[in-house]
């Protein structure tokens, strides 16, 4: 599976992520289903069905995947129940039930419906490019980003990944692109953006299916308005939107790279070895361009983290193209 959102992360070289280490510690948090009172619970799985190990390593990355169970218990289903309670005991007593009685009967209630709740699960697939310093998280929401950092931090401390900061702000790079009608590097102009009056009307203008080079994009650009998304291509390889939060979303990775993952064989084993490969390659060189489309991270981001020999075992067979593919489950 194809990574349809990132968010990524710069690893410092401040403390070198070991393979072994960290299969050592995600194995120690496995996750365990939410049970009993717990309202949610998280923890490490495999990165895929095939796959038994927390940590999957290949040709320098390391994947792994974090699932998590919320209990879905709705406000308005407990405020129900309390009510046909206080109207019970009311009934029955014949006196009015005061509010600390209320919320300890709303304590009450909860615990009595949370073992009963739905659960609503989800999976946030991540890996860890170790020679060119980054973790990129299959996520375009900053919380469920945050979340997975945060654990990889709670079974390895200190977990040396922070939020990039380039030398030029995402939003002012996106604005100067458009009023040049081109993008630098491999990157060319997609078809959607949304632009935003910075003043107090705060007026928004969101363009999907348009020449983005047109007279249209250039009047709005000039009457203030900065862009927040905008949708590039890369290389003629993976379609996205940047944000001026310096995301990917709607990633689309092309024909010519799905082609190409599918050539490595029919089983899923060899499928996934070979997507992730091929993913993760394309992605880092991305993030890369990216980066250096955007002056580059600022000084005390610049060091990388250094390859680190993997001691994990690795796949055995690897595609005969030296790509780059993943595949990463996510809900």
């Amino acid at each position: 599976m194809w990574f349809r959102q990132l968010s990524f992360y710069r690893l410092s070289g401040e403390s070198l992520v070991d393979a072994d280490k960290l299969l050592q510690a995600l194995e120690k948090r496995p996750f365990q289903p939410c049970m009993g009172l717990d309202w949610f619970s998280e923890g490490w799985v495999p990165p895929a069905g095939h796959l038994e190990a927390p940590v999957y390593a290949a040709r320098g990355s390391l994947m792994v995947s974090m699932r998590r169970e919320d209990k879905v218990l709705p406000a308005s289903v407990i405020r129900d129940f309390v009510e046909m309670k206080v109207q019970e005991i009311e009934d029955k007593e014949l006196r009015k039930v005061g509010r600390k009685e209320k919320l300890a009967l709303k304590e009450q209630i909860t615990d009595d419906l949370l073992p009963r709740a739905f659960v609503r699960s989800g999976r946030t697939s991540a890996y860890l490019d170790i020679a060119r310093g980054w973790l990129m998280v299959d996520s375009g929401s900053s919380s469920k980003a945050e979340a997975l950092v945060s654990k990889l931090r709670e079974a390895l401390p200190p977990f040396p990944a922070a939020l990039p900061r380039t030398q030029i702000a995402p939003h002012t790079a996106m604005t100067d692109w458009l009023a040049a009608g081109e993008a630098p590097g491999g990157f060319e102009l997609d078809a959607d953006c949304e632009l935003k009056d910075g003043s107090e009307n705060g007026a928004v203008v969101r363009c999907s299916r348009i020449d983005l080079t047109s007279d249209e994009i250039r009047q709005h650009i000039a009457t203030g308005k900065q862009a927040t998304k905008l949708g590039l291509i890369w290389n003629e390889k993976i379609r996205f939107q940047l944000t001026d939060t310096l995301q990917l979303k709607r990633i689309q990775f092309l024909d010519m790279l799905q082609d190409e993952a599918s050539q490595a064989g029919d089983d899923r084993e060899s499928l996934f070895e070979a997507t992730f490969i091929l993913m993760s390659e394309e992605l880092g060189e991305l993030v890369e361009a990216l980066v250096e489309a955007l002056g580059g991270v600022e000084d005390s981001q610049a060091q990388p983290v250094a390859p680190v020999p993997t001691q994990m075992q690795t796949p055995q067979s690897a595609p005969s193209d030296a790509g780059s593919a993943v595949d990463v489950p996510w809900d």
